[in-house]
């Protein structure tokens, strides 16, 4: 049978039953020569370069699509609400479309059955191979007519919804994007129709034209195009439709199924598991949720083929999250670039019954996909995002690199900064000044926020006064001269002290101090009271020019107030009066002109009972200029507190003495920290496996060192494993051990990974390398401790402290 004599039915049921694009191709060849009847999509022959420029991952392709159907949903009940979208009356934001439309039932979406109701309007349904599934996406939105197919679903770049401010969408091109990952031919199949029911069930077929052999010799490049019959876009009519739905057949909305999509590795699998966690890192925080299915043709024994989908955000913030140990917030409002929420989610470094390594891979499968660890978001969609490189090069907090994830909510910065940061495609952000700057913007806030307090309670855990390393470098060079240019290698990197005269050491008795107990912190979900904490009880606060103050607040509302999922409150910050260097009378806020052009704003969560507010001087405030203040904790209940600031006189600097400065000094040595399984009797200067794996660092057998770093990339400390499965191993060898010889032995352990640890890390920062490992950069922290623990410590302890050493002595 041709295609040509199939019925619009008939063909639209026989390529929804398609389980792959080799299916597709061989329906397709039945007709013959089928090509008057494929015209190109945007009616531009040109539209290859725009679909196959834009996302760069096939999740964030996906991405694409389903914000385009919470699009539609959003737009159907616009319409159903009476409401024309492009009109004055129609929502000015996507959170107030949810507030309007769904009022209290959108509340209710932390419970299970009202999520998983809406959840099935929005599905995603697999089929097909398990490698590269067919993907079936539906929406119980809008939909089309068939006759409007050209000027939606088939266009480029119209900009549909450019005029329409609660929707993501604006170019009308980010649902092509997911046509360069279906397959190798790129097939999609489109089925709509309208949200009130009128019209027929309208359908096309989208590929990428096969060149022939004629146009290959005469065209650069193909194009995309979409199938009509008889110069129409096929259609039926329907009352419902068995597309393979969860809970429900298909009336009116819009269906479309992505023929052999190329999901990366490490996102394969059935979609409520691996494709769910990588959905959820790109829709952080989704204004509807979702609903996954997949069958137990793919998936015969996974007993979980079903769930919901509501972003990242609300699975960090489950009450049951074992792995989260902290979550903090920052809210800027910048007097140029506008407002943006940044939210900390510091983890567990262990969790009971797991290892700190099982822990931290743990945490890394399940909220972290492709290393993302700064999310930029706008309407609750990851726009674009950092690596963890960030938390260890700009916070300068190595320690947390693996258990620390920071959400930016972008939605209200001002479109001109926006506009420069991401790029339209919204899967990354642009490389340029804009987004420097907000990278530098980021650090500060969260660096003068409590997070500076999590990170050092993290260092103070593992710090301990350590071996001396002058000492060692004496003992061990005290035969072997060192050769000049080594010394000098070491000397570019450390501050190396050959010949240091003995110190006097003049100890004074210690007076000890008295320990200060804290009142345990009692939070409330609502505050009783918001006062100012000023010390002197007055209510004039200055704050020096162009510069910031932050002032303190007592409160005794929990620490989420701010952040939790369900009733967060709210801190708003307005100015009441402004006062031109002390005038009398002072001018309401409302003559100022623009109010925000005056200060800065950093407001922080609140922390057992106190919240800090930042405020940052504009250049429009000069010396002697007063504003009062008033800040709102919201609430059932309301409380303000109303202060004045004053500009003071900028901090007095030390006058520039132009001299010639000397070339920064580099750091001393770094000490040694022995590591032990269990902690040998007595001893108060190591540390072992459990204290390190409380700050995040894995010690086990198979570990011979970890090489501590600062912020800086500087070497702060080496951690040596003095149970480690090397040293046990060299002792086998040596027989029955003597003290003496366990001593000595332990000593040359120790010695040679000290100084082969400082060596390699001189040799590798000096010369600039950058390391990679399977096209992924790796930190030379990491690369050290790996080459150890790879049968490096077993070498060079057989080979030898001895003939290394003399090889390298003049």
């Amino acid at each position: 049978m041709k295609t040509s004599d199939l019925s619009s039915k008939r063909l639209f049921e026989f390529l929804l039953d398609c389980q792959g694009e080799v299916e597709v191709n061989k329906l397709l060849t039945l007709s013959g020569d089928y090509s008057s009847t494929w015209c190109p999509l945007g009616d531009n022959e040109n539209n290859y370069g725009v679909i196959e420029n834009q996302q760069a991952s096939p999740i964030a392709a996906l991405i694409e699509k389903i914000t385009n159907s919470i699009d539609a949903r959003l737009m159907r009940l616009c319409y159903e609400a009476g409401i024309n979208p492009r009109s004055v009356h129609a929502p000015k934001t996507m959170s107030a479309a949810i507030e309007i439309f769904f009022g209290v039932a959108a509340k209710n979406w932390h419970l299970s059955g009202a999520r998983k109701a809406e959840a099935e309007t929005i599905q995603i349904v697999a089929s097909g191979s398990k490698i590269h599934p067919c993907l079936l996406i539906y929406d119980d939105g809008e939909g089309q007519h068939p006759v409007d197919f050209e000027q939606t679903f088939l266009s480029i770049l119209r900009g549909n919804k450019n005029e329409i401010p609660f929707v993501q969408g604006k170019y009308n091109m980010g649902g092509t994007g997911a046509l360069v990952f279906c397959g190798s031919l790129r097939y999609q199949l489109i089925g709509s129709k309208r949200f009130d029911g009128s019209g027929d069930f309208g359908f096309t077929l989208v590929r990428k034209h096969p060149l022939t052999d004629q146009e290959s010799k005469t065209k650069k490049n193909t194009w995309y195009e979409y199938m009509k019959i008889n110069g129409k876009i096929p259609s039926f009519p329907i009352s419902e439709l068995d597309v393979g739905l969860a809970n429900r057949k298909f009336r009116t909305g819009t269906i479309i199924k992505l023929y052999d999509y190329q999901l990366p590795p490490g996102t394969r699998g059935a979609l409520p598991q691996e494709p769910r966690r990588a959905i959820d890192q790109y829709l952080f925080e989704p204004a509807l949720p979702i609903y996954l299915v997949d069958n137990e043709k793919r998936y015969p024994n996974n007993k979980v083929l079903q769930m919901d989908c509501f972003g990242l955000k609300r699975r960090l913030e489950k009450d049951d999250n074992k792995y989260l140990e902290e979550k903090l917030s920052v809210e800027v409002e910048d007097h140029d670039i506008g407002s943006m929420k940044i939210t900390a989610y510091v983890f567990r470094a262990k969790v009971e019954k797991m290892t700190v390594k099982e822990t931290r891979d743990n945490i890394q499968r399940e909220y972290f996909h492709d290393d993302m660890a700064v999310l930029f978001s706008l309407n609750g969609q990851v726009h674009g995002h950092f690596t963890s490189e960030f938390i260890t090069r700009s916070l300068k907090m190595p320690l947390l690199k693996n258990h620390l994830m920071i959400h930016v909510d972008c939605t209200n910065l001002t479109y001109n900064y926006r506009s420069e940061l991401f790029m339209a495609s919204r899967d990354r952000m642009k490389s340029g000044e804009h987004t420097g700057e907000v990278r530098k913007r980021v650090a500060s806030a969260l660096v003068k926020s409590e997070l500076a307090e999590v990170y050092k309670r993290r260092q103070n855990s593992i710090s301990v006064e350590g071996g001396d390393a002058k000492d060692l470098l004496k003992a061990f060079s005290k035969d072997l001269p060192f050769n000049k240019d080594l010394m000098r290698l070491l000397n570019q990197t450390f501050k190396i002290e050959q010949h240091e005269p003995p110190r006097k050491e003049n100890k004074k008795p210690e007076n000890p101090k008295p320990v200060k107990t804290k009142e345990p912190f009692h939070a409330k979900r609502y505050p009783s009271f918001f006062n100012l904490k000023t010390g002197k009880g007055d209510t004039f606060i200055t704050i020096p020019e162009k510069d910031e103050k932050t002032v303190q607040f007592s409160t005794d509302v929990e620490n989420n107030y701010f952040d939790r999922s369900e009733d967060p409150g709210e801190l708003k910050v307005s100015i009441l009066q402004f006062n031109r260097n002390e005038s009398t009378g002072g001018n309401d806020a409302s003559d100022v002109g623009d109010p925000s052009k005056l200060i800065d704003i950093r407001k922080s969560s609140p922390k057992d009972g106190t919240i800090k507010i930042g405020f940052g001087a504009t250049e429009e405030l000069k010396v002697g200029d007063a504003i009062e203040i008033q800040a709102q904790l919201g609430g059932p209940e309301d409380f303000e507190c109303r202060f004045w600031l004053k500009v003071a006189e900028p901090s007095a600097k030390p006058k520039d003495v132009k001299k010639e400065e000397p070339d920064e000094e580099p750091p001393g040595l770094p000490d040694y920290v022995l590591v032990y399984q269990n902690a040998p009797e007595g001893s108060s200067d190591c540390k072992t496996w459990e204290q390190l794996g409380e700050a995040g660092i894995d010690m086990d057998f198979p570990v011979v060192m970890y090489p501590a770093m600062s912020g800086d990339g500087n070497l702060e400390r080496v951690y040596i494993n003095m149970d480690s499965t090397v040293l046990r191993n060299h002792y086998g060898k040596q027989g029955v051990l003597s003290v003496e010889s366990k001593e000595l032995a332990e000593k040359k352990y120790i010695s040679s990974v000290y100084f082969h640890t400082i060596f390699l890390f001189s040799i590798t920062k000096n010369r600039k390398y950058q390391i990679r490992q399977d096209e992924k950069d790796v930190d030379l922290q990491d690369y050290l401790r790996d080459v150890f623990s790879s049968h490096y410590a077993e070498f060079i302890l057989n080979f030898g402290a001895e003939q290394l050493m003399a090889s390298l002595a003049d």
